[in-house]
C-alpha cells in the first residue's frame, strides 16, 4: 500500500483464483464459508472452545485423537465417520466447548481458511461476526483480500453476498476503497439481496438447495448464518491454529 493510499479491497470468488490476486503482501486475507465452516467456527468461539485447528484432509485429523482434541470433520454436508462432530454451528452453541481443543476438516471451509494463511493475518469470516470483523479491519488499516470458499472451487452465492455485505461496510467507512471489479460486483448483489439474504439465498442458492435435504438440523444451521453478529468474535489463524484475536 503506497503512503497515503487508503487500504484497498480485492475478492477472489473462490480459491482457485486466489494466486491470481492483485494484493499480495502485506494484506489481511478474511475467509468466508457461510454455509457452514467460517460460521460454525464463530459459533464454536463463542461456545468457549479455545483453539481450533484448521485440516484439509480427513487423514490429518486422527493424530488430534491421542492429543485429548475434539475432531470435527464433514465431507459433502455429511459428520464423517466416527469425529464427534460435524460442522453445525447451531449444534456447537449447544455444546459446553469451553477450554477445549477442535481439530477440524471441511470440505470447503477449512481449505479455505489455509489457502489465506500466507497473509499477514488470516481471519474467518461470516454474518455471525460481521461487525466484530469489520472493526478488526479498521483497526488493522491494511489492504483487505476476501477469499470465498464457494463449493469445489465454484461460485457461491452466500459468500458472495457476505464479502458484498462486508465490503459495503468497509467502503462506507471511507477508510477503504476498491477498483475491483468482483468487489464492485459482490456489492451490488449484496444491495440486491440486503432486506433478506436469507430469501435471496432460499430461492436462488444452489448449496442452500442443497443443504435443505439434510434435515432439520441443516435448515436451523441455514437460518442462523444469514443473522448477523450472533457470535461476535474475531478468530485468526496464526501457527497453524485458529484463535480469538487480541
Amino acid at each position: 500500500m503506497e503512503m497515503n493510499a487508503l487500504p484497498q479491497i480485492e475478492l477472489s470468488l473462490t480459491p482457485a483464483l486466489y494466486d491470481f490476486r492483485t494484493i499480495k503482501e502485506h494484506h489481511v486475507t478474511v475467509a468466508v464459508d457461510v454455509l457452514r465452516a467460517t460460521t460454525a467456527i464463530c459459533a464454536a468461539f463463542q461456545a468457549g472452545v479455545h483453539e481450533i485447528v484448521p485440516l484439509d484432509s480427513l487423514e490429518a485429523l486422527e493424530p488430534f485423537r491421542a492429543q485429548g482434541y475434539l475432531r470435527a470433520a464433514e465431507r459433502d454436508g455429511y459428520k464423517i465417520g466416527d469425529a464427534e462432530c460435524g460442522n453445525s454451528p447451531t449444534e456447537y452453541l449447544t455444546m459446553d466447548l469451553r477450554g477445549k481443543r477442535m481439530a477440524y476438516s471441511t470440505t470447503n471451509g477449512t481449505v479455505c481458511i489455509l489457502r489465506g494463511s500466507d497473509a499477514d493475518e488470516t481471519l474467518p469470516g461470516c454474518f455471525a461476526n460481521i461487525s466484530a470483523l469489520t472493526q478488526h479491519l479498521l483497526s488493522a488499516n491494511k489492504d483487505v483480500v476476501i477469499l470465498c470458499s464457494g463449493w469445489k472451487n465454484d461460485f457461491s452465492i452466500e459468500d458472495a453476498l457476505f464479502a458484498g455485505a462486508l465490503s459495503q461496510r468497509l467502503l462506507d467507512s471511507q477508510r477503504f476503497a476498491t477498483s475491483n471489479d468482483a468487489v464492485l460486483m459482490a456489492v451490488n448483489l449484496w444491495n440486491l439481496a440486503k432486506d433478506n439474504p436469507y430469501e435471496y439465498c432460499k430461492r436462488n442458492a444452489s448449496h442452500v438447495h442443497r443443504l435443505s435435504g439434510f434435515g432439520d438440523g441443516a435448515c436451523r444451521d441455514i437460518v442462523f448464518a444469514f443473522k448477523p453478529d450472533t457470535c461476535p468474535v474475531v478468530p485468526h489463524l496464526a501457527n497453524g491454529r485458529l484463535t480469538l484475536a487480541e
